[in-house]
């Protein structure tokens, strides 16, 4: 049974390979330089735009953290999942199509920090050496998470070491990254989300039909208390409070996160945002409501078994579906090609891993070539230089990574993945959000609530967990105050920065390779 499943993994690793080979040639051939390879040349349709910025935010833990967070506590679980649902619609509605045009008449820009440079109509280098450090600090943590699961899904298939499942996931991610860029991240994003999707709808179905089997026997199991109420100790206290404060600040994330924003520049025209738009909004609505039935159904399939061990709880998705086509296996007889099934729908955990680690790995070699690399240490580098700096850094960030992911002492996946997201949203979260919609923003301003908020989100986390609330929010405060505070105590923008930010309020509706507006710089 295990060969099957094993065959199936290695199947679908085989897969993204292709894909990363596939788009080197042909990106090779068409002779394409960083703009395409970082950015996919502002070409993504719709579906793509929207699968690939949904799989690169939902990590493995998805499937593994926060199914095992609700199976573990309960109900009161669900507001992360409420909060990530609402940061997503209001970052879609309000953020993306924004963005996608600022970004454009900002003199075509293809990162973030670039992005928040020539908002302001600047050659100052603070913002991007910043968001750099930044970058690679925080993806370091990011692509470690991935690992982990990726770790955890060997060993629990096939007995093989977390450390070499680590590592041979480390390689193929790499691999497929530096060869095939931003197109091959984005294509490879859009299968494994409908994976992912199409594996989280079918188990619960599946778990349910076997449930009501003659032949199953219900496990011991005991239902802590409240653990079916929205109020996590039952009534409305500071442990309830807070875990609804934390949970909805969640969705703050969304709004900094680097690997998903790039994907709102990416997309071609209006009319493939406003598709864009609906199939990310229902695709994430889908995954969050089966992640939770999962969760809470997994408590009555498989018992209080995976509540004793260490991380015992994040193996709910894993153990169902092993379960689920073990018994389909045996009462069609037809057990191989049911373990074979079982190790498609298992790869939908590499497919949430993977999803994440490339687009990270993407979004800092983006970062580091474009804005530290360039225009610090190579100011006349070529584009082919870039492409291969930007390669550089994705290779330190997977060493690092997998370092992190494999010390005895690391946090786990829902562990790293908070950290990461809370560190990004308080980073940059009310930066873009300021940047979009204030216009007396000043880059001091903007310089500002990037070092605040991360400084105060750490400091939080490292001195303030016995608030339990997550850190996120007062570091996305406290950013937001640092940004207008400055800003209000520097001089008002120039002209031309008044009159950039009025442009970036029209459409662009004609092919974006005609229509980037060159910024006149200051």
């Amino acid at each position: 049974m295990k060969i099957a499943e094993l065959a199936a993994l290695l199947c679908y690793f085989a897969l993204v390979l292709y894909v990363g080979i596939y788009f080197f040639w042909k990106d090779r051939k068409g002779n394409n330089g960083e703009k395409a390879y970082f950015l996919g040349g502002r070409q993504m349709n719709g579906w793509v735009s929207a699968l690939s910025a949904g799989a690169s935010d939902m990590s493995a833990w998805v499937l593994m953290g926060l199914p095992g967070s609700i199976y573990l506590y309960g109900v009161g679980q669900l507001w992360i999942a409420i909060g990530l649902l609402l940061g997503t619609i209001i970052a879609w509605i309000w953020v993306a199509p924004a963005l996608r045009r600022y970004s454009i008449a900002a003199n075509d820009a293809i990162t973030v920090p670039q992005f928040l440079t020539r908002r302001f109509c600047t050659e100052r280098k603070g913002i991007m050496t910043i968001s750099a450090v930044v970058f690679v600090i925080t993806y370091c943590v990011y692509t470690a998470s991935s690992l982990y699961a990726c770790g955890t899904l060997f060993n629990t298939v096939i007995g093989m070491q977390p450390q070499t499942a680590m590592l041979i996931a480390s390689v193929v991610i790499v691999f497929y990254t530096l060869l095939g860029g931003f197109n091959a991240v984005c294509w490879t994003d859009f299968f494994q989300g409908m994976l992912m999707l199409g594996a989280l709808m079918l188990v619960p179905i599946l778990t349910v039909a076997m449930m009501n089997s003659t032949g199953f026997v219900q496990p011991q199991f005991s239902i802590p208390a409240s653990y079916y109420n929205i109020l996590s100790s039952g009534k409305m206290d500071w442990k309830s409070a807070s875990d609804i404060i934390s949970g909805l600040g969640w969705g703050l994330g969304y709004f900094g996160m680097p690997h998903i924003l790039i994907r709102y520049f990416s997309v071609k025209s209006e009319k493939e945002m406003r598709k864009s738009q609906i199939i990310g909004c229902s695709w994430l609505f889908l995954i969050l409501l089966a992640t939770s039935i999962v969760g809470l159904l997994g408590r009555r399939f498989l018992g209080d078994t995976l509540t004793t061990t260490k991380d015992g709880n994040t193996l709910v998705f894993i153990n169902m579906v092993r379960n689920v086509f073990a018994w389909i296996g045996d009462s069609a007889s037809i057990v191989m090609i049911a373990s074979f099934a079982a190790g498609i729908l298992l790869s939908a955990i590499l497919a949430a891993s993977m999803s994440t680690a490339d687009s990270q790995l993407l979004a800092s070699a983006s970062a580091f070539a474009s804005d530290l690399y360039k225009p610090i240490f190579r100011k006349n580098a070529s584009g082919k230089e870039m492409m291969w700096a930007g390669r550089v850094i994705v290779f330190v960030i997977a060493i690092v990574a997998y370092f992190i992911a494999s010390n005895p002492s690391c946090q786990g996946i829902m562990g790293l993945v908070s950290c990461a997201w809370a560190a990004f949203g308080a980073a940059f979260g009310p930066v873009i959000l300021l940047a979009l919609y204030w216009k007396r923003m000043t880059y001091n301003g903007a310089l500002a609530g990037i070092i605040v908020g991360f400084v105060v989100d750490a400091l939080w986390y490292m001195f303030m967990g016995w608030t339990m609330i997550y850190e996120i929010i007062p570091g996305f405060a406290a950013g937001a105050i640092a940004t207008v505070v400055v800003s209000l105590l520097s001089a008002q923008p120039d002209k031309v920065v008044i009159d950039l930010f009025d442009r970036s309020r029209q459409p662009i509706e004609n092919n974006l390779n005609d229509t980037a507006v060159a910024v006149e710089e200051k």
